[in-house]
């Protein structure tokens, strides 16, 4: 492939009518100039000047080499252009996947007006569970839910926000059923459960710092959020789920908090990223976005 420095050295050269103007306007010894030129004229496999001590001239083919390399440049002047454009102001399009819960019910705000402050970017997203190669698949952020680390690997990680982990019954159930006033009295009610099995444990822990550790023999076990809420607001049981997934039916009294100032549990929402540096500014502006957005995107209570 041809070296696009060589390239310009010999258009220089020929506009500058010689090597000895091109060597004074471009700062390069008259010596490197004929030696690049040689080397063009070696990879090319023909003489594009005819050069003595006194004369300078291009030959046939390098008269129509010169065009085609003033066409080869300006198109490689633009696309340097492009890039550059990309630097100065959030511009182009991202590629994201998340998690569906996290995109129906935290980001259905948050990307929204990430768009409509920055008018020159498009988002590609992909709404799936499946814990996609980012690298391979072409992404330029994934967000990812969790309650354990995750895996140790090359990709940058920033962590966005804090999603505690809340019970929740519809006024129906808590009517027929009670309200439990103790952690301990969950054993007693049908519990609806994002567990793999039908016996598992809720780990409680209280804003006081005490815990509680409540064995559960759930009636219903989902590994959709939207099913497992839906049977919550249908009075079939209580459920635990991340607050910000609840926060309309909250609103409209549909669902009723329950054991206030317990968590089920802790989890968190990290950005995922295949490389800290030479982020576009749409990435980098996308992630600032979100991190400063989320936390009112996924709050309880409406700010």
């Amino acid at each position: 492939m041809l070296d696009l420095r060589d390239v310009h050295f010999f258009v220089q050269v020929v506009d500058q009518g010689g090597f000895t103007a091109a060597s004074r306007n471009l700062r390069v010894s008259k010596s490197t100039l004929s030696h690049r030129i040689q080397l063009l004229e070696a990879f090319l496999n023909v003489r594009l000047v005819n050069r003595s001590s006194r004369h300078f001239a291009m030959t046939d083919v390098g008269r129509e080499f010169y065009q085609r390399a003033l066409v080869m440049l300006e198109s490689a002047e633009a696309a340097e252009d492009v890039a550059r454009r990309r630097l100065l102001e959030p511009s182009g399009t991202i590629r994201i996947t998340t998690p569906v819960t996290i995109a129906q019910f935290a980001l259905k705000d948050v990307l929204p007006s990430f768009l409509r402050a920055h008018p020159k970017v498009k988002v590609v997203q992909l709404s799936t569970d499946l814990l996609l190669d980012i690298v391979s698949e072409g992404f330029d952020l994934a967000l990812r839910g969790h309650s354990a680390p995750l895996p140790s690997s090359t990709l940058i990680q920033r962590r966005i926000a804090e999603v505690p982990w809340l019970l929740f019954a519809s006024e129906a159930y808590l009517a027929a059923s009670g309200t439990p006033m103790r952690p301990d009295e969950l054993s007693r009610h049908a519990m609806l459960s994002m567990q793999n099995d039908t016996q598992s444990a809720l780990r409680l822990r209280h804003e006081s710092g005490a815990s509680a550790v409540i064995p559960v023999d759930a009636r219903f076990v989902s590994n959709d959020m939207v099913v497992l809420k839906q049977s919550a607001c249908a009075g079939l049981g209580i459920v635990a789920l991340p607050g910000y997934v609840c926060r309309a039916e909250m609103a409209s009294g549909e669902l009723k908090q329950i054991l206030p100032g317990w968590t089920a549990a802790d989890s968190f929402i990290t950005a995922l990223m295949p490389y800290r540096q030479r982020l576009l500014p749409a990435v980098r502006a996308f992630i600032d976005h979100v991190a400063q957005e989320f936390p009112k995107a996924i709050a309880l209570s409406p700010p």
